[in-house]
């Protein structure tokens, strides 16, 4: 039974490298995730300002793929897939097409937000019970300071991966709500070709 348990232990410490190296990678990029999805507010600034407007006189007139790479600015992806639906309009087998393949690529974007979220605090947790082991030896061997060594990772570890599982978690939500409303206009948009025909 001590043969096993002690093979346990050396598995489990030999883990915290690597759960230390991840949780170091996770922050990076929550950093960069931060950055990306702060330039796409700035953007989708831009494109709220005009797409109401658009909606409305699109709804009224007969728009051209000019006025909808003129008018459409700070949402490449919608743009795109609305182009394809005005070159297809005729198709309606083609529209749905299009309509799930923004869902597909919308799905992709929101996915490097839901693995940050839900690994970040996994990873963290990881780092915080690895070291407790050790702390816990140091602890019955009255060295105090290998113990607050080890509980000084174990908290520095928690922190990085909530605080990386936070990022993802709030990007996730935005971006998920940006592009409801994204595939909600396309729809309104395609239905509003299929009737004009």
């Amino acid at each position: 039974m001590d043969s096993i348990t002690n093979i346990l232990y050396w598995v489990s410490t030999g883990l915290l490298i690597p759960v230390i190296a991840l949780l170091l990678f996770g922050f990076v990029r929550a950093l960069m995730l931060l950055g990306g999805f702060f330039g796409m507010y700035i953007n989708r600034l831009k494109y709220e300002s005009h797409i109401q407007d658009f909606l409305k006189q699109f709804s009224e007139n007969k728009i051209t793929e000019n006025d909808i790479q003129e008018k459409i600015t700070g949402n490449k992806l919608f743009k795109n897939h609305l182009l394809d639906i005005v070159k297809y309009k005729s198709n309606e087998n083609h529209i749905e097409k299009i309509l799930s393949d923004f869902e597909i690529a919308s799905e992709k974007e929101l996915s490097s937000s839901k693995s940050l979220a839900k690994l970040g605090p996994m990873v963290g947790l990881m780092g915080t019970l690895i070291p407790l082991g050790p702390a816990l030896v140091g602890l019955a061997n009255g060295d105090i300071a290998s113990m607050a060594q080890n509980m000084q990772v174990a908290f520095s570890t928690t922190v990085v991966g909530i605080f990386a599982g936070a990022i993802g978690y709030v990007t996730q939500l935005v971006k998920q709500r940006w592009f409801i409303s994204d595939l909600n206009n396309l729809e309104f948009l395609a239905n509003t070709l299929k009737n004009k025909n």
